[in-house]
């Protein structure tokens, strides 16, 4: 008996140590900033910081840099602040308060809360001498001019308004076609703006209201990024192909042409200054592209095989790499004063780093590459202050996002005060960098999260992004939609799982071979190929039940995982499909005219043979989808047309719509039911 007694005890003991220690809601109160923006002296720093679905502008200004909080808006209402930007004289914060910015549609409301009235998408100046806080109508793309002039688009067209006096806003000038972009000459006296008009793009200034607007070089091509030169005598921009094209093989990968131009301003002529290689990397063109001096340009490109940095010579037209070695660029940022360029790599002295981002930058005088920041944490989005400091982003594997301060030698870290007390801090396993192969000898990456202790045999989750173009980290995320993920992966590690997350081919970080593959997608889904040995590996732990693999994932993850599902119910005995793609059929179009793609018909057969729905008579495994019907970036309808299939089979499913939030789950109190509805769903099925 007294044997017996102490079994039970040691047991119960066992089952205390092992038990879960925290929730979804106590780890997904992680904090979370966005737009860092410092002014032109560097000495203000502003950026919006989540928390729980709160969002709310921040200040702080040297030489201290203590926060301070500005905004008011305390209520999880799904509303996002985006745009925030100092006005160039550096006494006014201007930002754009609703919307999605993270897919289409971003100027549409978004109504998470479905108010009977919808709420709008505002345009808001903060008068920093004051802090008094005023709104100046709807409107969404802000452009700030000289002084305080406020430039945004609204319905495609350019409108104005003053930060000082918070004026009337009104149209600045009518033109056919769409404005999508703009930028202010130097001395703030004319704007060169893009407006699409179909089949091609212009180059238009202006300058007032009584001069007609200038058209830069007019083409039958397509103009976009125009930067002007630091006098204001010259514009440089980017031009690609106009038009459709013939009906070229649809399976057959084409070089795209994109070239650099500068246009004198005085005559309006152009002339070629650099052409991408006439390869497929070099096809592949970034958004970053900057007039920081009268001698160079700087610019991203892929030709290489890599997304690197570039100067391109004004005089000679020789391009120089900035950014040497096998690592990606991103996150780029000119210090106000043109001499200095920032930006985020995967790049460090160890392997972990690939999975890692941290802080370079270039002199661009001298062209030398500084690594600012190193280690096992993840930076990002870095800004240039006064006196060669920095800000930027930092997390590490346990601690979110927070701001932080480089001077020197020396960091300081801001709003660490913010993490709330019984966020799990210290209980958030560290990830593990893995690789394994896939069938056609593809090295594959991931991240292994796994609590110490436990049974001897635990469930296995594959997790999959989305994006594609996205790559999960040793750390906390920089984008929102992955600190969700990242958060729940933590806790379906504090429950018991292994968690398996895929860097899967058409990720980023590992090149342009791995990024832009062959045969993908609706062109044949190679990837998958990645999901199902990120399947078999975790199986083949010794630590993991192979009769026990589960698999969740959201947008492109969501439509790794019903394909996952559908083709291999036998590996994934349970999946949660979140806002996935399911139907690809319709990514051909009908030809109207007589010319048609020779391969037409063989595309459109290897589409549907890519999506889950061509698969549905091998789907055996239990699922539960989850979508909004307010989704921007994969229509609901690609769940509600799935699951008529499964209804017409009579297979069994689950399902949870979520009327009103959109594919990012603005309202905080949405993130946190899908997790926690994937968490249990995961564990009725592995665990219960």
């Amino acid at each position: 008996m007294k044997i017996r007694l102490l079994i039970i005890l040691f047991l119960c003991s066992l089952q205390s140590v092992f038990s879960q220690s925290f929730t979804i809601e106590q780890v997904g109160k992680f904090t979370f900033p966005s737009g860092l923006t410092a002014d032109h002296s560097g000495t203000q720093l502003a950026w919006v910081m989540y928390e729980q679905g709160k969002r709310n502008v921040y200040y702080a200004k040297a030489p201290d840099f203590q926060p301070e909080k500005l905004t008011s808006f305390d209520q999880d209402n799904g509303q996002e602040i985006s745009g925030l930007s100092f006005t160039p004289e550096g006494n006014h914060l201007v930002f754009v308060r609703g919307g999605d910015h993270g897919g289409g549609n971003a100027s549409s409301t978004v109504n998470a809360d479905n108010l009977t009235k919808l709420p709008k998408v505002e345009l808001f100046a903060i008068d920093l001498p004051s802090r008094m806080i005023e709104g100046f109508g709807e409107g969404d793309n802000i452009h700030l001019g000289n002084f305080s002039d406020i430039l945004f688009l609204k319905n495609g067209q350019v409108w104005k308004a003053n930060a000082h006096n918070v004026e009337e806003p009104y149209q600045l000038f009518e033109i056919k076609g769409t404005v999508n972009s703009m930028e202010f000459s130097p001395n703030g006296k004319s704007l060169a703006f893009t407006v699409n008009r179909s089949g091609h793009q212009l180059i238009g200034i202006y300058r007032d209201s009584e001069t007609p607007i200038q058209f830069i070089a007019p083409s039958f091509h397509r103009y976009s990024q125009p930067k002007w030169s630091p006098d204001g005598s010259k514009i440089a921009f980017i031009k690609t192909l106009g038009g459709t094209g013939a009906a070229y093989p649809l399976l057959e990968p084409r070089h795209s042409p994109w070239e650099i131009w500068q246009a004198d301003v005085a005559s309006g002529k152009a002339e070629m200054l650099w052409k991408a290689p006439e390869t497929l990397p070099g096809s592949y063109r970034y958004f970053f592209f900057s007039y920081p001096n009268e001698n160079e340009l700087v610019f991203e490109s892929y030709h290489d095989g890599w997304q690197h940095l570039y100067s391109l010579d004004l005089e000679t037209k020789a391009e120089t790499l900035l950014t040497p070695g096998d690592y990606m660029v991103e996150q780029i940022n000119i210090s106000p004063d043109g001499k200095k360029v920032l930006f985020s790599a995967n790049f460090g002295p160890t392997k972990e780093d690939q999975d890692r981002r941290h802080i370079g930058t270039v002199e661009l005088a001298s062209k030398k590459l500084t690594w600012e920041t190193d280690g096992k944490g993840i930076e990002a989005y870095p800004v240039a202050l006064s006196e060669n400091g920095l800000a930027y982003f930092s997390a590490t594997a346990q601690r979110p996002h927070l701001v932080t301060i480089k001077k020197e030698n020396e960091t300081k870290l801001l709003q660490a005060d913010l993490i709330p007390s019984d966020f799990p801090e210290d209980k958030l396993v560290t990830p593990k960098q893995v690789q394994f192969t896939a069938p056609d000898g593809t090295t594959v990456f991931g991240q292994l999260f796994e609590k110490e202790g436990g049974s001897a045999k635990k469930p296995g989750i594959v997790f999959i992004h989305g994006g594609p173009q996205r790559q999960m980290l040793l750390g906390w995320s920089y984008m929102d939609y992955y600190t969700n993920t990242y958060a729940l992966n933590q806790y379906l590690a504090e429950m018991g799982f292994v968690v398996l997350s895929v860097n899967f081919r058409l990720g980023i970080g590992y090149g342009y071979d791995f990024h832009r593959p062959a045969n993908a997608y609706y062109q044949g889904a190679v990837e998958y190929q990645d999901i199902k040995a990120g399947g078999e590996y975790l199986a083949n732990l010794s630590q993991v039940d192979a009769n026990k693999i589960g698999v969740y994932g959201g947008s492109y993850g969501g439509y790794l995982t019903a394909l996952a599902l559908a083709r291999d119910s036998d590996l994934f005995k349970v999946g949660v499909d979140i806002h996935g793609v399911h139907d690809l059929d319709s990514r051909y179009e009908l030809p109207e005219g007589y010319e048609v793609a020779p391969d037409y018909e063989e595309a459109k057969k290897i589409a549907w043979e890519s999506s889950p729905i061509a698969d549905l008579d091998t789907w055996t495994s239990p699922v539960l989808f989850i979508h909004s019907d307010d989704d921007r970036n994969v229509n609901v309808a690609q769940t509600t047309n799935l699951i008529r299939r499964f209804d017409e089979l009579k297979k069994p499913y689950e399902s949870i719509l979520i009327p009103g939030d959109t594919h990012h789950w603005m309202k905080w109190e949405n993130m946190i039911r899908v997790s926690n509805e994937t968490a249990n769903f995961l564990k009725k099925h592995l665990m219960d």
